[in-house]
């Protein structure tokens, strides 16, 4: 038999057994549909918690002030370790993987007002590259740069919240805002930003105003001195440098302050690198989980598959020992059988793969709850789930195939279906 008369023969067979073909093809298409579906979820709330977890910062490591745990040189346990200008020149030249050392110092008992209202808002000063760090987008006007810092200019850039309470419907660029009666201009605001995490309060509802200018106006509080800051922000060059950033980082302080770098209690740093690196081994999980309950459900496809052909051959039985009565060879029948399967697996999968995708397509279209990007299909996922399925489907179909092929043609010829 040429290949085309047999393909011929497998589309005649398929369309005489329409309910066993929509069946066999209903199974492996919704075995592709809950693998990728499930996949898609996963990666959609991984994506989502990365984009929020992004919007504190990127890959940043806050130091916070401490007190000493263990005994070092001579001094005490127990001893309050509060940062300092000179820890900021320490950090960028004794830590070559950090990219940035930025001080940050910060008030909430601000009293702010403009000519049409007042609130009580945190402000904060810090350098400027404190806005590509801590992910400040512009949504007006400007950041403060590094002329405003060196002329210790009184410009403030506000947040999205703070803008709209302080300067209700009007535009608040290149208007005058007073902290504590100093006059201050409004150089720019900052674009909209949804944050799930903050250390002192939600970036919206702050004001951000050069390092200069806020040590002149604002100096940290006592037991706080003229020169003394409240965090420290640093940023590894990469992701790769990370560890040892922090290592060099813990080391250069240590010096500056004489306490024993091993002592975590002194310098305790929030670590958003290693936070990241912690939920992505746990959203990870949840897609090998998502992943491997949609390999359970191909499986059962495969059995359906299986089930389903092996009627197919009860069915069939006095055609296939009419077949082999007629001199055909056990191959052709064998390829008959793989060929169905192949194509019923093949048909089905892209079946599977565009109602899958459609869908996908159509839940993001609604608006998504915070923290989760929506359903988030990969090729990769589809083209595994496709290949898994199709070798379950075509594995299933030989089975019976080959059971077809031994069927003696004398015994087949007395078979009556049912019987």
């Amino acid at each position: 038999m040429v290949l085309r008369d047999l393909i011929g023969d497998v589309f005649r067979t398929l369309w005489a057994h329409k309910l066993r073909t929509f069946l066999t093809m209903f199974g492996i298409a919704w075995g592709i549909v809950s693998i990728v579906l499930m996949v898609a979820a996963g990666e959609g709330l991984r994506k989502g918690q990365e984009i929020q977890a992004r919007n504190l910062g990127k890959d940043i490591l806050i130091v916070f002030h401490g007190r000493t745990s263990l005994q070092a040189g001579g001094t005490r346990a127990g001893r309050l370790i509060r940062w300092d200008d000179a820890d900021v020149t320490a950090v960028q030249e004794g830590a070559p993987d950090c990219q940035y050392a930025l001080p940050e110092l910060e008030q909430d008992t601000v009293r702010a007002h403009s000519n049409y209202n007042n609130a009580a808002f945190t402000v904060t000063g810090s350098h400027p590259p404190f806005a590509y760090i801590r992910s400040l987008d512009v949504g007006q006007g400007r950041y403060y740069d590094w002329n405003d810092m060196h002329e210790s200019r009184r410009v403030a850039f506000l947040g999205s919240e703070a803008a709209k309470q302080l300067f209700p419907g009007r535009n608040p660029v290149g208007e005058t805002l007073y902290l504590n009666d100093f006059p201050y201009m409004v150089i720019g605001v900052m674009a909209e930003k949804k944050q799930d995490s903050s250390y002192d309060g939600w970036d919206v509802r702050k004001v951000f105003i050069p390092f200069s200018a806020m040590r002149r106006d604002f100096p940290d509080k006592p037991p706080g001195t003229a020169h003394t800051f409240d965090q420290l922000l640093v940023t590894p060059k990469s992701v790769e440098q990370h560890e040892a950033c922090k290592r060099e980082l813990r080391t250069a302080l240590a010096k500056m302050h004489s306490y024993d770098p091993n002592d975590k209690e002194a310098c305790p740093i929030w670590d958003t690198v290693q936070e990241a690196k912690a939920f992505e081994q746990m959203t990870n999980g949840m897609k090998y989980f998502l992943g491997a309950v949609g390999i359970v459900t191909l499986f059962l496809g495969g059995l359906g598959v299986m089930n389903v052909m092996m009627v197919a051959v009860r069915e069939r039985t006095r055609e296939i020992g009419v077949r082999k009565a007629l001199g055909a060879p056990a191959y052709t029948i064998l390829r008959q059988f793989f060929l169905e399967a192949v194509l019923i697996a093949f048909v089905s999968g892209g079946i599977g793969m565009g109602i899958a995708y459609g869908l996908c397509s159509l839940v993001n279209l609604l608006p998504m709850p915070d923290f989760f990007a929506g359903l988030l299909p990969t090729w990769s996922s589809g083209l595994v789930a496709c290949a898994l399925l199709g070798t379950i489907a075509v594995l299933a179909a030989l089975y019976p195939a080959r059971r077809a092929a031994s069927i003696d043609p004398i015994e087949a010829l007395r078979y009556e279906a049912g019987g």
